[in-house]
Order: structure tokens, then C-alpha cells, then sequence
């Protein structure tokens, strides 16, 4: 019945009103079944439940380890750890009258990690409300334990739980419009999806990019512009032709900036300078220059490039060039934050950055940067007009087979402490991806999260396979969580976004334009 539901969303058919366990009859399932809705010629919607609740799902308590295995318990921090630590809260529990039980998490198979132990958690009860955790919790924290609760549905190895997937498919072959990315008015400063569809007259969207500091992160590629710092590692997808041709791949960038017979590498652009959201950045980042979702390196010494886009610049201590729309030097500052010319850039500088850019650039000289895109050959990237990079990650199918270079991604956390591998990569979350099929249709999906009973959410191993079973050659995961929305200009916001205040305000996104 599990592969017959798949079945039905790759062939765009909306499954609906199912809750109820997966194994009920093929005749109740097969009444609820809808054809998905043409919202623009080329350009179908499809809303789908796949999978129902079961007897398994319960809500229990998730007692939290400390980081090393003699720390201290009420101040634990920790999801998982290693069986010995596991086993002495497992004991301390018992000592207080409760009844604990220790279970092993393993991570699914990927294509540059084999499936193996992550580590090992501690849980009480099981529930069928999420009161009756929530009582047992504050006993144990009243007992000198750290914890949480969790729905046993969103642990990520249910294959079969309730899941509300939504699809927009764009068939180029009769749509004549295009599908690109925009932002608010300035890339420093989230916008919410409705307004940007509301202000582009876009058809729909999906949001885009992770996004730091109110502005998106990783490397982005606007009409031939590069805008956002690369993130060496990671995926990313890349739009021509207004989207008919789409491409996953691992995208790496180089910037160097030239003055006379000098030349440095430019360690970032439009970013603070000196903060490295998800690592995999240049030249001494702390503690590691490889890429790791969601955490924040440092450097000390770094140049950053400035646009137009960008907005109000950060301001600050170190040095900074004024560039004029051909590149000749406007001012030399002693400190950061002048406004960026029109058609111009800046360059800002701490460090020993700083100091190479006082030695080096001079008022009324000319200077240039040298950009350079790459993919995952080492091949360069013409920037021409109609070239559109997001990189987000991880790739979720490549060539039509699933392929998640997790390690290479940096959703693989290093160090000893798993607990976000588990929540983000293992563990059910809202997921947004977009992929293209074999017919060359561009897929853009949203999967609910979060929601005990109604949606609980999809692993990363679990997503890609979604964008399998759908058809998708090449697919890439998008940014989730509180993220991830999907919206029509006739319908306003299609899915059920996770945070409990609605939709949130994006770094960037995709739109449907006609």
C-alpha cells in the first residue's frame, strides 16, 4: 500500500482525508483520491497525504546526557551520547523511581557515509497525549534531570507516517513563463513569501536559502551577479533559461581582488566580516574550514566585498576601500561602514586584511576583482545573464539515483557532540526541495513537519527518496523547519508552516513568474 501511495504522488494525483493507519483497506484510500489543480497553463498544484498515524506513535519524555560522562545532569544539554553515559542517567533515573529506557539511534546510509551507530538516548512513558509527557517531565526535572518531549512519529525511521506533501510542477514545455529567485528591496533584510509574490507578480513560490543575519548564506548567483559568498562543499542548484535547464551540483567560488602588481583572495561577499555562517569558508577559519550546517566559524583576518544589493553595511573597526562603478578607489577609511556607490562596491577589512588593503590601495588607483565559479569538476561557470545559483544543501538525487554527500554537506556535525545530527538530519523535520524530472519538469516541494497526527516531517534520507519516488533526476534540499512555505498568488499560503506564528520572513526564495 506504501509504494501504491508513492505511485500516486509521482503521477501528480492529491491524496486526501487519510489519518487513519496505512494498513486500512485499498478501497477506503482509493476514494479519497483528487487530480491535481491547474493554477496556469504548464503549472499544476498537487496537495497529498501520504502515510497515517499508527498505534506506535506516542509522545514521550527525552531525558537530556550530559556532554562528558561524569557532568552534571540538570544542566545537560545533550540528545544522545554514548552508551556509558547513557546508561548512568538510565541509573541516576532509576535511583529517583523511574522507569527509563535506554535505545540506540543509527544513521541511515549516504553516499559518502556508511549507516552506523550515532549514539544512544534516554526516554520515559509513552503517551498517547502530549499533556501526559509534559506532566512526567516536570517530575523529572523536579528530580534534577534536563529533557524535553518528543513524538515518537518524528524520529525519522517511520517510513509510513502521516506526511502532507505539496508540489508544484512546472512544464516548460507549456508554461511561458520562468522560475528565478528575488528578494526584499535589500538582501540585508527578510521579506515574507506572500509580499515578494504580492510585489513580482509572481504565479507562486517556495522559500530559498538558508539565511544569517536577515540575509541569505552560501553562494548566490542573481542574473550573472555574484551576491552571497560560497560555502566550499556544499550543493547547489543552478537555473539557466529561466529554469528550463537546471543543474545539481557542488558550486565553489573565488574572489580575488587585484591593485597593481598585488592580489589577495576576498574571503567573502555581502556578509559581516569575520563570521562565517556554516563554515567552509577561506583561509583560517576557526575551528574548521570545512562546511558544518548551521554552526558559526570565525576569522580574524578577512576581506569582505560589499554590492549594491546588500543595503546598509555593517560598521566597525579595521579598514575599508570606497569603489566607484570602474573600480577606481573613491576613499581608503580607517574604519568600516560607508555606504556602498551606486553601480559600486566596497571592500571591507579586519585583520591583517586591514592592513594589506591600507599597504596597497590608494586613492584614485583602479582596482578589480577577478571572480571565479567552479562546479564540482573544477570546471568554470560562465556568469551570463540568465544564471541563477542557489546553494543550499544537501543534494538529494543526482543522475535519478539518491545521493546525499552528507559529510561533504557538513550535516554530518564534527566533534562529539551528535545532538544536531539527530534533530536535523536524522529526525523528521519540515522540508522544502525543488528537483527536476525526466520530462524535464521542475519540481518545488514543501513537506509539512512538526505536527503530531497531522504531518510529522521526513529525514534527509527520507526526503531524498520522496524526491525519487516523484520523478526527480536532480534534486536539492531547500532551507525547512519554521522555513518552509509554499504559496500561490490565488490561494495565498498553500502548506502548514511549522512555527506557530505562520510563515516566516526569507533570506530569498524561488517564484513562478508568468
Amino acid at each position: 500500500m506504501r509504494r501504491r501511495l508513492l505511485s500516486l504522488v509521482a503521477a501528480g494525483v492529491t491524496v486526501v482525508g487519510v489519518a487513519a493507519p496505512v494498513a486500512e483497506a485499498e478501497g477506503a484510500r482509493e476514494q479519497a483520491r483528487q487530480v491535481a489543480r491547474e493554477i496556469a497553463p504548464g503549472v499544476e498544484l498537487s496537495s497529498q497525504v501520504v502515510g497515517g498515524r499508527d498505534g506506535d506513535d506516542r509522545w514521550t519524555v527525552h531525558v537530556y546526557l550530559p556532554a562528558v560522562p561524569d557532568g552534571p545532569l540538570g544542566s545537560a544539554g545533550t540528545a544522545l551520547g554514548p552508551r556509558g553515559t547513557a546508561e548512568r542517567v538510565a541509573r541516576e533515573l532509576r535511583a529517583k523511581g523511574f522507569a527509563p529506557r535506554i535505545e540506540e539511534v543509527v544513521t541511515p546510509a549516504f553516499a559518502d557515509r556508511k549507516a552506523g551507530r550515532l549514539g544512544w538516548v534516554v526516554r520515559l512513558g509513552l503517551f498517547e497525549a502530549e499533556a501526559g509527557a509534559q506532566a512526567l517531565l516536570g517530575q523529572v526535572r523536579k528530580a534534577g534531570f534536563a529533557g524535553g518531549t518528543r513524538y515518537t512519529a518524528q524520529d525519522g525511521t517511520d517510513a509510513r507516517a502521516p506526511q502532507r506533501v505539496h508540489v508544484l510542477r512546472v512544464d516548460f514545455r507549456t508554461f511561458r513563463g520562468s522560475v528565478g529567485t528575488d528578494f526584499g528591496p535589500t538582501l540585508h533584510g527578510a521579506e515574507r513569501l506572500t509580499d515578494l509574490i504580492a510585489s513580482t507578480k509572481a504565479l507562486a513560490g517556495v522559500n530559498g536559502q538558508w539565511f544569517y543575519d536577515s540575509a541569505p548564506g552560501g553562494l548566490y548567483v542573481k542574473d550573472g551577479r555574484l551576491i552571497g559568498s560560497a560555502t566550499r562543499g556544499r550543493a547547489g542548484l543552478m537555473l539557466r533559461r529561466g529554469g528550463r535547464s537546471a543543474d545539481v551540483d557542488t558550486y565553489n567560488a573565488r574572489v580575488t581582488l587585484r591593485a597593481g602588481g598585488h592580489s589577495i583572495e576576498v574571503d567573502g561577499v555581502n556578509r559581516q566580516p569575520g563570521v562565517v555562517a556554516n563554515c567552509g569558508g577561506v583561509g583560517g577559519d576557526v575551528p574548521t574550514e570545512k562546511a558544518q550546517h548551521d554552526f558559526t566559524c570565525t576569522d580574524e583576518s578577512e576581506l569582505v566585498k560589499f554590492t549594491p544589493e546588500w543595503g546598509a553595511v555593517p560598521t566597525g573597526a579595521g579598514a575599508e576601500a570606497v569603489l566607484d562603478a570602474r573600480g577606481k578607489v573613491v576613499a581608503v577609511n580607517a574604519s568600516r561602514g560607508a555606504a556602498v556607490p551606486a553601480g559600486g562596491s566596497t571592500v571591507q577589512a579586519i585583520g591583517s586584511g586591514a592592513q594589506w588593503l591600507r599597504q596597497h590601495v590608494r586613492v584614485g588607483a583602479t582596482v578589480r576583482f577577478e571572480e571565479r565559479v567552479t562546479d564540482g569538476r573544477g570546471r568554470p561557470v560562465a556568469l551570463t545573464p540568465d544564471t541563477t545559483i542557489l546553494q543550499v544543501g544537501p543534494a538529494l538525487v543526482r543522475d535519478g539515483r539518491v545521493a546525499v554527500n552528507a559529510q561533504a554537506d557538513g550535516i554530518i556535525r564534527e566533534g562529539a557532540d551528535q545532538t544536531f545530527t539527530y534533530n536535523w538530519t536524522v529526525r523528521a523535520n519540515p522540508r522544502s526541495m525543488v528537483g527536476v524530472d525526466g520530462r524535464g519538469r521542475l519540481l518545488l516541494v514543501v513537506v509539512d513537519g512538526r505536527q503530531a497526527g497531522y504531518s510529522e516531517g521526513l529525514g534527509v534520507a527520507r526526503a531524498a527518496e520522496l524526491m525519487r519516488q516523484l520523478g526527480a533526476r536532480e534534486a536539492l534540499n531547500l532551507d525547512g523547519g519554521g522555513s518552509s512555505v509554499m504559496a500561490t498568488a490565488r490561494d495565498g499560503i498553500v502548506n502548514r508552516p511549522s512555527d506557530a506564528t505562520g510563515q516566516r520572513s526569507l533570506g530569498n526564495v524561488l517564484l513562478v513568474r508568468p
